[in-house]
């Protein structure tokens, strides 16, 4: 229909009105040129701005969440509402409004309410009574009635017989009736040992007293304890306030004050060998004991571990015993709670100190059939790296041994397994060969093993270590050379007891020996830098400060030192003598407060604070290179 076909109809349908009739305009057609073609014309599409009429934000909660269920059960009854809102005929969507009625005010009086203060004793007696279980009370009840089972009286003929049967048969029941009474009172006796027993065995019982132990300690060694963290004292404002040496104005020496001491009935009269930090919790010491001092005919294992911590200092956290006597231990670095332990019988163990269960071992290499053949002197967790950037790293048990093996060691499917990284061999004297000018120096290896007593790793470098050994011999090894020593240090004539490197110079290194030496080495040179010497005895044990570069100490059989070099290089700052009769064999130094401890043949594990030691805060390793480098050029 076009349309003319629609006009007609419309206007013969519908009359004609001025106010309805439009015109129709004419379209005006533009010329199209070809330059018209050939315009570029831009067109650009944005978007209009958005317009927000209504905005309701939502609120989100995690199904996690503590209401969450609360929200979801209101949730599910809104949607019921608006479900049957649909659907009912008489639900009228408008708006109303409630009229609220006017507020009255209203007074009550009353009496004033009376508080009275009341109180009773309770005995033990009284709390027992009140919570005796029915049982045990119709049993205790039932005594009265069997009283009735007895007869009191027996008929005769004759009257005095009567009255003798009567009291005899009196006694009689009396006596019966005691009896059930003391099988009573015994029941209920027996009964409330076990029910005590059973108290004291619970788990919760145990730790209400572990937390009144540490409460009661924790006020006893107060004092010690914060001069140990530097902390304040809390005095008693009721007590005389005692003067301090750090209160005075005078000038005092460097000197050591003796804080406490780690000992209990069960380490008393052994030998301490070893003491170790965990790694994770300062607060966490390892002690190891050997036979020393024991008794051979006591049923007591010989080796001993306690696990000491400064919250308690009058008994072990965990103890555990071996069958042979404990030379060495260490904690581990990525698993704090797992302990080496060492044995004088060449066997190693690995406890989990968090187990309850002390004598629960991890592994063993007792089974192993290349365990050492000697005593384990020394043992240590290290990391090592597993490739030439040294970000990934792994760690490893290492020891040695007197059966001259440095093993290292790890877990296979019959325990702990082990590899032999350098075998210590014999030598023999120096030889001179030549003149004077080529004069040359050799030495022959024997196929017979020294025993090797410490070991220690480069600071920066793992694969580089060093081995002191019975000969009195230093060797530098590295994991490369298996079958051959990097450089051999000559100076002690006693077995080395110890060597370690100086944590802040990498170069430079300490080793104590029985010849009554200290050395301190540099590892470019083969002779020793500086050595000393303050006492004719033994140095047992020797260790760097972990603060100070030109710190460190050392105990030999009867007192401990403590060197700095930037004071002197001659003798000690401080000197603190053994009690008579009692033998200093091992050292360590705090890792956060200026503490250190020392382990004697008696059992003690005792801590010393550095007091008067004017150091300074720097590290000084400037220091130690210029005094290291003025005592190898002369």
């Amino acid at each position: 229909m076009n349309e003319e076909i629609e006009d007609a109809f419309c206007k013969r349908d519908m009359p004609i009105n001025i106010t309805d009739v439009h015109r129709k305009r004419d379209p005006v057609k533009e010329h199209v040129t070809e330059e018209m073609l050939k315009e570029v014309i831009d067109v650009y599409i944005s978007e209009t701005d958005s317009i927000s009429l209504l905005d309701i934000p939502s609120s989100l909660v995690s199904v996690d969440a503590d209401d969450a269920e609360v929200i979801i059960q209101r949730n599910n009854q809104y949607a019921e509402v608006c479900r049957s809102r649909a659907m009912y005929d008489n639900y009228v969507d408008r708006s109303m409004q409630t009229l609220n009625g006017a507020s009255k005010s209203k007074h009550v009086q009353c009496d004033r309410v009376v508080m009275v203060d009341a109180a009773s004793s309770v005995t033990a007696w009284d709390m027992y009574n009140t919570f005796i279980s029915p049982e045990q009370d119709e049993r205790a009840c039932s005594a009265e009635p069997e009283r009735a089972d007895y007869p009191e009286t027996v008929t005769d003929t004759s009257r005095g017989a009567e009255r003798s049967v009567s009291v005899g048969s009196t006694a009689s029941t009396v006596s019966a009736a005691s009896s059930l009474r003391e099988v009573d009172a015994f029941g209920n006796s027996s009964n409330a040992e076990s029910d005590l027993h059973l108290i004291m065995l619970s788990e919760k019982f145990q730790q209400s007293l572990l937390v009144m132990e540490r409460s009661i300690l924790g006020n006893i060694f107060q004092p010690k304890l914060a001069t140990y963290r530097k902390l304040p004292i809390l005095t008693d404002p009721d007590s005389p306030v005692e003067q301090r040496e750090e209160d005075t104005d005078s000038p005092r020496p460097p000197a050591v004050e003796r804080l406490w001491a780690f000992s209990c009935e069960l380490s008393r009269g052994r030998r301490v060998s070893s003491t170790a930090w965990n790694k994770k919790s300062p607060d966490l010491l390892a002690v190891s004991y050997d036979d020393q001092g024991c008794d051979e005919s006591s049923n007591q294992e010989p080796g001993l571990v306690c696990c000491w911590s400064l919250k308690n200092p009058t008994w072990p956290e965990r103890i555990i015993r071996c069958g042979s006597a404990v030379t060495s231990l260490d904690f581990s670095f990525n698993n704090p709670s797992q302990l080496a332990v060492g044995m004088k019988d060449g066997s190693i163990a690995i406890y989990n100190m968090q187990s309850q269960d002390n004598k629960q071992c991890v592994v063993s290499s007792s089974e192993c059939p290349n365990k050492h053949q000697g005593p384990v002197w020394q043992l240590r967790w290290s990391q090592q790296e597993l490739s030439l950037t040294g970000e990934e790293k792994m760690e490893a048990l290492f020891s040695v041994a007197g059966d001259g093996r440095f093993s290292k060691w790890f877990v296979s499917k019959n325990g702990l397994d082990c590899i032999d990284l350098m075998k210590l061999k014999k030598t023999h004297n120096k030889k001179k060969v030549g003149g004077n000018k080529t004069e040359k120096q050799t030495e022959s290896v024997l196929s017979a093993l020294t025993a090797g007593l410490c070991f220690d790793f480069h600071p920066a470098d793992s694969s580089i270590y060093l081995v002191g050994t019975w000969e009195g011999l230093i060797h530098k090894c590295s994991w490369s050379n298996s079958q051959q020593f990097l450089e051999t240090y000559r100076k002690h004539f006693c077995p080395v007891n110890c060597v370690t490197w100086c944590p802040f110079s990498p170069d430079v290194f300490l080793s104590c020996s029985s010849d009554w030496t200290i050395q301190l080495w540099k590892q470019d040179y083969l002779k020793p830098v500086l050595g000393f010497t303050s006492n004719q005895r033994a140095v047992s044990d020797i260790k760097w400060s972990p603060k100070w570069a030109t710190v460190f100490g050392c105990v030999n059989e009867g007192q401990l030192e403590i060197w700095d070099l930037d004071s002197s290089i001659l003798d000690p700052v401080i000197v603190e003598r053994a009690a008579p009769g009692v033998k200093m064999k091992s050292l360590l130094f705090a890792t956060q407060t200026d503490c250190v401890l020392v382990g004697d043949s008696d059992g003690h594990v005792t801590v010393y604070q550095l007091r008067n030691f004017n150091v300074g805060e720097s590290s000084k390793v400037d220091l130690l290179e210029n005094i290291i480098s003025s005592a190898a050029s002369r």
